[in-house]
């Protein structure tokens, strides 16, 4: 019967944080090897089409929690914040697996990549569920604590400049299309990575919303992960686009 070690909740966060340090050292100054950063470095040989790719790869983010739920027994309902909680986390990773896939009209994906990509997926919905489904201890009046309610807003607000930023990126594109364009509309009149921006913002709502260590290293890992490919965008739009905005920046509006 699983129950709550706190070693192994320490160890996993610990190694979450090392492996976000990791991911900025070896993608800071190399963008990672797909999209349109693909065409400047060594092609990888297979690959699988963007929607496929993308469905797989977000899969286990929502299934391993849900698969964690299923398996405690009593199921663990109460308190009510825990619940909205493991709701948020599951939200998010059921429109990145159901929704997103199918209306995504990125490039096929390095199979590489997304090995790597369903490895994190098990792992991180593996720490972010266990921790919430069988360690988590929140007080019944959780919901109205400053914690909560402010990190839930952030929480939604990452998540609604988003869903926007996909949005505004795949109307550039008619179907079949493969050329990139100037973003614009939304927060990309002031950032060149307003998708990124939107799920950091959104994933350290989150973390403030449950205050909790597994939650704040996936923020960290994300900020360390999707940061750098917002650069990473930023210089190549400037350097393929004569007509680029100058005055936009690459993640933090007027910041960075």
């Amino acid at each position: 019967r699983m129950q709550c070690y706190p070693g192994l909740v320490l160890a996993l966060s610990s190694l979450l944080g090392a492996l976000a340090l990791l991911q900025l050292s070896l993608y800071l100054r190399v963008p990672s090897r797909y999209g349109k950063h693909e065409e400047r470095l060594c092609r990888p040989r297979g690959r699988l089409p963007a929607r496929c790719a993308w469905f797989l790869q977000e899969l286990p983010s929502f299934l391993v929690p849900a698969l964690l739920l299923a398996l405690r027994s009593p199921p663990r309902l109460e308190p009510l914040g825990c619940r909205l909680l493991c709701c948020l986390f599951c939200w998010h990773y059921f429109y990145r697996t159901f929704i997103y896939p199918f209306f995504t009209r990125g490039r096929p994906f390095p199979l590489q990549l997304l090995f790597f990509g369903m490895l994190f997926c098990i792992y991180n919905g593996f720490l972010q569920g266990y921790y919430l489904i069988y360690c988590a201890e929140y007080p019944n009046d959780w919901c109205t604590d400053i914690r909560f309610t402010s990190g839930l807003l952030l929480f939604l607000l990452g998540m609604g400049i988003n869903i926007h930023s996909d949005l505004l990126l795949r109307q550039l594109r008619k179907p079949g299309e493969v050329t990139y364009k100037i973003p614009q509309g939304g927060l990309f009149t002031y950032v060149s990575g307003a998708n990124y921006f939107g799920e950091i913002v959104e994933w350290f709502g989150f973390a403030i919303a449950t205050w909790s260590l597994p939650a704040f290293a996936f923020a960290f890992f994300t900020l360390c992960c999707i940061g750098p490919r917002a650069y990473h965008h930023h210089r190549y739009y400037l350097k393929t686009f004569t007509d680029y905005p100058k005055s936009r920046k690459a993640l933090i509006p007027f910041v960075f």
